[in-house]
């Protein structure tokens, strides 16, 4: 784990996929009705009678002779939830640390959405949600600060999943953008469980890759393995044939992930093996 503080500055951009209704001002195009923010469309003023925004080209145009005013959308604000897996195999160290990148992540979003005007909240979870990495959704300044703490003084343990999925059922209320951080190493049963217990949330998986957990490999010969997140270890004769449908059985997994995810209408984000947070935040913001 990278005790490195962190990146001042660093900023990252994301867009809700449905749009936020609630009234809370934010920088998001929300499916409120009102009288400043982004144009929508015409309306009869008859309807709304708003004299400031009456439209006259818009009414010189109309087939019926009616007056026409705009009307807007006013920018609106989400809950952001960085839903965390703090399970061993997130502490493997290889040509990354996905610990790391996962900290750099909850982080650089934590500072987009004060800047976004949302709340911004984060749960952790190995084999069980951990209560002391938690924080309620909340606009008060500084919150990244807090959130670089919790990584700090935590480290990846134990197996995952279920912790994740138990976690998810705690995000409750109304409609939340959600980020999961995670390898998704564990079984897709699980997988799936999790997306179903986070369907009412418009989620984001983000998934870390270390290219030397598949490079590494060596063709032949004697080599032990451990299982990151039960400590065993176990020795295996290595040989082209085998490493070529272990790298077989990482790629089914990673595309029965991804057909998993879209049948729950969430587009996977991947981070391999560094963080440019500049190709995230496209992927963020053109889903």
């Amino acid at each position: 784990m990278s005790e490195r503080p962190i990146d001042d500055g660093a900023l990252i951009a994301y867009r809700p996929r449905l749009r936020p209704r609630g009234g809370r001002p934010g920088a998001h195009r929300s499916r409120e009705d009102g009288g400043l923010g982004h144009f929508r469309a015409h309306a009869p003023f008859s309807r709304h009678p708003e004299p400031r925004h009456i439209d006259l080209r818009a009414t010189l145009k109309d087939v019926f002779g009616e007056l026409q005013v705009r009307r807007f959308e006013p920018p609106g604000a989400v809950d952001v939830y960085a839903l965390v897996d703090l399970s061993a195999s997130l502490g493997f160290q290889g040509a990354g640390s996905a610990f790391a990148l996962s900290r750099r992540v909850a982080t650089a979003l934590a500072r987009a959405a004060a800047r976004y005007g949302d709340a911004f909240g984060i749960v952790g979870a190995g084999e069980r949600p951990r209560e002391d990495f938690y924080i309620r959704a909340t606009r008060r300044r500084g919150v990244e600060q807090d959130v670089d703490a919790l990584f700090a003084r935590h480290k990846p343990d134990g197996a995952g999943g279920d912790g994740l999925i138990e976690a998810a059922a705690r995000l409750g209320g109304r409609r939340k953008l959600v980020f999961v951080l995670s390898d998704f190493l564990f079984s897709l049963d699980r997988a799936e469980a999790l997306m179903t217990s986070l369907a009412a949330h418009d989620v984001t998986p983000i998934v870390f890759r270390d290219t030397a957990s598949e490079e590494g490999l060596p063709t032949f010969g004697l080599i032990e393995l451990r299982d990151l997140e039960t400590g065993r270890g176990r020795l295996y004769f290595m040989r082209p044939s085998l490493r070529r449908r272990w790298l077989d059985e990482a790629r089914a997994h990673d595309a029965a992930l991804d057909r998993l995810f879209l049948r729950h209408g969430a587009a996977p984000v991947r981070v391999v093996d560094r963080l440019d947070l500049e190709e995230l935040s496209r992927a963020l913001t053109e889903r």
